[in-house]
């Protein structure tokens, strides 16, 4: 009995002892976890922290972006209407230059016909005229304007308008035997055709 006793004893002090180490082992498991639980509270509040700051910088990136559009759409609109005025400026000032280098033909033909018009002699009233004329040529020069398209030049269809066709053998084939029209041309750029009659 003494060893029943003893063998009893010491399986209840085992079942204590299983007992406690299963108590420690759980406290010290919930200890773990309160432990672990708090650096996960701490891990997340400073997730929480930096995504806020990340939120934060979107958010003046994207006003210093809608700001730098804004000011970009602004600049462009003021550098449209600032080039269509000066379109405006340099084609009303081409316009005042043509008419101001045509001005002094319009008036010597004003006074032409003024002092001349009912003239007792039309062959000075002609000459006058063909004097006035002889001026035009100098006032286009000045412009960069140059008259072309004269008889006995070669037929060029980038310069001159067939309008008539002659066959006569006394002239060259595609030669110009009469001019209609006065060709202008303005640098290379052509103003008008030439209206022509060309032979062969």
């Amino acid at each position: 009995m003494a060893e029943e006793k003893k063998e009893v004893n010491c399986e209840c002090e085992a079942e204590a002892v299983a007992e406690e180490t299963e108590a420690c082992a759980e406290e010290t498991s919930e200890k773990k976890c309160r432990g672990e639980g708090k650096k996960l509270k701490a891990e997340i509040e400073s997730l929480k922290a930096r995504l806020a700051e990340a939120e934060k910088k979107a958010e003046a990136d994207a006003a210093e972006a809608a700001d730098k559009y804004a000011r970009l759409a602004a600049e462009y609109e003021n550098f449209r209407r600032r080039s269509k005025t000066e379109r405006e400026a340099v084609y009303g000032d081409a316009v005042a230059d043509t008419v101001m280098g045509i001005v002094p033909l319009i008036d010597n033909l004003m006074y032409a016909e003024k002092f001349g018009g009912g003239s007792d002699n039309p062959e000075k009233f002609a000459e006058g005229v063909k004097l006035i004329l002889g001026k035009l040529p100098e006032i286009l020069g000045k412009m960069n304007v140059s008259v072309f398209g004269e008889a006995g030049e070669t037929f060029d269809p980038n310069l001159h308008n067939a309008v008539m066709h002659v066959e006569d053998e006394s002239y060259g084939e595609g030669e110009i035997t009469d001019v209609l029209q006065c060709g202008y041309k303005y640098g290379e750029k052509v103003i008008r055709y030439a209206m022509v009659k060309v032979a062969n």
